[in-house]
C-alpha cells in the first residue's frame, strides 16, 4: 500500500509533468520530439524523463506507478512493434509488455494504476521521433485474454482520482469540439504528410513548417477522405486555402490549373506570384511512390473543380474535363 509520503510525491511529480507538457504545447504546438521527452524536466534537483526504452515508463523518482505509456510510430515499410489501436468509443487498446507475460512487472504496475485510478500521459507516435501527447488518460479495463489494456484518452473517466492533489491540474485540455481521439489522428496525418513531402509546400516549395498544412485531397468529412498520406498534400497556408476554395485544381497528372477568373485579375505581386504563376506548373511530389498523391482522388477532386467552372460557362480545354 502506498504511504502518505508516496502519494504526496507521486502527486507532485505527476502534476509537474502535466504542467511541463501544457507549457510545451502552448509554446510549440502538439508535436513533441522524443529528444524533448527524454530530456524531461527537473524536479527537486532530479531529472525526470517522460519516456524510456519501453512503452510503459516509470521514472526512478516515482515509487509505484508508471507516468506514461507510449505507442511508437512505424518506420517506413515496417509495422508497429505493438499493434495498439483506436476504438470507435474513443479508447485505445494498449498491448501488454512482452509476449504471454500478463504478470510482467510493467504490466502489473499499469494494472495497479488502473485499480487506483491514477492519471497517466499517453504519447502517440506520428512519425519516428515525434509524438503527440494526451493527458490525463486512464486505464479503464484489462483484457487478459486479449493481452491489452483499454485506455480512456477522451476524459470519460470519473474525475475522482486517487491522488487528491492532482485535482488542481486541468483534467481535460479543451480543443474546441475536437476530441483527443480526433486530435491525435489529425496531428499524425499532418506529421506524416509533411514528412513525406520533406516539409515543403507541394506547390511553391515553401519550407517553413510552421506555415505548412496537411491538406486532404478528398475532404475528411467524406467516407473516402481517409487520413492517409496518398490522400494528403503538403501545402502552405495560402495554397491550402486556395485549393479548398477551388481557386485552382490539380489534374490527375499533377499539373495545376488556376481558375480563369483568377488569371484575368490584376491585383499586385501576391496574386501574380502566389496564384497566377503556378498555372500549368507541376506539383513537387514525394520521392517514395507509395506516398505520392492518389491519382483517383486527384481525378475526383479535379472533376469537381471542372464541374464548378462548367456551371459558370468556362469551357474545358481539349483533353480536359
Amino acid at each position: 500500500m502506498p504511504t502518505a509520503d508516496d502519494r504526496s510525491l507521486d502527486s507532485l511529480v505527476r502534476r509537474a509533468a502535466f504542467n511541463f507538457l501544457e507549457h510545451h504545447v502552448q509554446l510549440h504546438g502538439d508535436a513533441i520530439t522524443r529528444a524533448t521527452l527524454e530530456r524531461g524536466f527537473e524536479f527537486r534537483g532530479q531529472l525526470v524523463k517522460l519516456v524510456g526504452p519501453q512503452g510503459i515508463f516509470k521514472p526512478k523518482i516515482l515509487p509505484l506507478y508508471p507516468l506514461s505509456i507510449t505507442t511508437v510510430a512505424p518506420k517506413p515499410g515496417q509495422a508497429r512493434p505493438y499493434d495498439d489501436g483506436f476504438q470507435s468509443d474513443g479508447t485505445v487498446l494498449y498491448k501488454y509488455r512482452g509476449i504471454d507475460e500478463p504478470n510482467h512487472h510493467e504490466n502489473a504496475r499499469l494494472r495497479s494504476a488502473m485499480h487506483d485510478r491514477i492519471p497517466l500521459v499517453y504519447f502517440h507516435g506520428t512519425i519516428p521521433g515525434r509524438y503527440v501527447a494526451a493527458w490525463p488518460v486512464y486505464i479503464v479495463a484489462d483484457d487478459r485474454e486479449g493481452m491489452t489494456f483499454h485506455v480512456d484518452v477522451d476524459g470519460h473517466m470519473p474525475r475522482q482520482v486517487a491522488i487528491d492533489q492532482v485535482a488542481d491540474v486541468p483534467l481535460q485540455r479543451r480543443y474546441g469540439i475536437r476530441t483527443t481521439h480526433q486530435r491525435l489522428h489529425q496531428q499524425a496525418f499532418r506529421d506524416r504528410v509533411l514528412h513525406a513531402y520533406e516539409e515543403h509546400c507541394a506547390v511553391c516549395r515553401l519550407r517553413h513548417s510552421e506555415l505548412l498544412d496537411a491538406a486532404h485531397i478528398i475532404p475528411d468529412t467524406e467516407p473516402e477522405g481517409e487520413p492517409r498520406v496518398p490522400n494528403g498534400l503538403s501545402l502552405c497556408k495560402l495554397h491550402h486555402a486556395a485549393f479548398d476554395q477551388q481557386l485552382f485544381g490539380i489534374r490527375p497528372d499533377c499539373v495545376i490549373e488556376v481558375r480563369p477568373s483568377i488569371l484575368d485579375e490584376n491585383d499586385g505581386p501576391m496574386l501574380r506570384h502566389g496564384l497566377q504563376a503556378i498555372h500549368e506548373s507541376r506539383l513537387h511530389i514525394p520521392r517514395r511512390i507509395e506516398w505520392r498523391p492518389d491519382e483517383s482522388a486527384l481525378d475526383r477532386r479535379y472533376s469537381e473543380f471542372r464541374a464548378e467552372l462548367n456551371e459558370q460557362g468556362v469551357p474545358s480545354k481539349p483533353g480536359q474535363g
